[in-house]
């Protein structure tokens, strides 16, 4: 659902162009800048988040993907947990389950999950996520596959996600839509899993 005018829609419009302009630098291989952008654009997410009622958890995953690509994920995936069960008005016990109920809540608890060393969640929770958008599926597989720690899994699922990007040209367009490539790239160095995505996209690291 769109989110309603306000403050928190101003904050998220900042929270994509900051996105935005973090993905450029990295991609031109300025790490610290891009870093640094990146982590501007998780806390104008967060922002955007608290000024209103959670209408959209599409915040708290932007929020997140931006925190891992930018290096502090450790407390905002915290966050993204106590925010979730206060939203869904649960326990922790019962997360998973009240998650499964919204493709972008479970999107939100795997990434956490993840994050957390919580692998059994992160894999249950990527469930959750098969009933949204087919983007949101090849998300789930690729998270699914980092939770079992499975590099050949892991690098096919990537390369689907890759190869949608390339498919519709997005990396030709002036923002780089490779937000999900470069926060997986870092979940899986975090695992020492060898399969590493490969693309235009993406900076050549060694």
């Amino acid at each position: 659902m769109p989110l309603a005018p306000g403050p928190h829609l101003e904050l998220l419009h900042d929270a994509l162009a900051a996105e935005a302009e973090g993905q450029r630098l990295l991609l031109a291989g300025q790490e610290a800048a891009g870093a640094e952008a990146m982590l501007r654009a998780a806390a104008l997410y967060r922002s955007s988040w608290e000024a209103a009622p959670p209408a959209s958890y599409g915040r708290l995953i932007g929020m997140l993907k931006a925190s891992i690509i930018g290096g502090q994920a450790s407390e905002p995936a915290a966050y993204v947990i106590t925010e979730l069960q206060r939203s869904l008005d649960c326990p922790a016990q019962t997360l998973k389950e009240a998650a499964s109920s919204s493709a972008a809540a479970s999107y939100a608890l795997a990434l956490a999950a993840l994050v957390r060393d919580e692998d059994t969640l992160a894999g249950a929770a990527a469930d959750g996520m098969r009933t949204g958008s087919p983007a949101f599926q090849r998300a789930a597989a690729a998270i699914a596959a980092l939770a079992e720690r499975d590099p050949g899994s892991y690098a096919a699922a990537v390369g689907a996600i890759l190869a949608d990007f390339e498919g519709r040209e997005q990396h030709l367009t002036g923002v780089a839509i490779a937000d999900t490539a470069l926060m997986l790239e870092q979940l899986a160095d975090a695992r020492g899993m060898a399969a590493r995505p490969r693309s235009p996209l993406l900076p050549a690291n060694g």
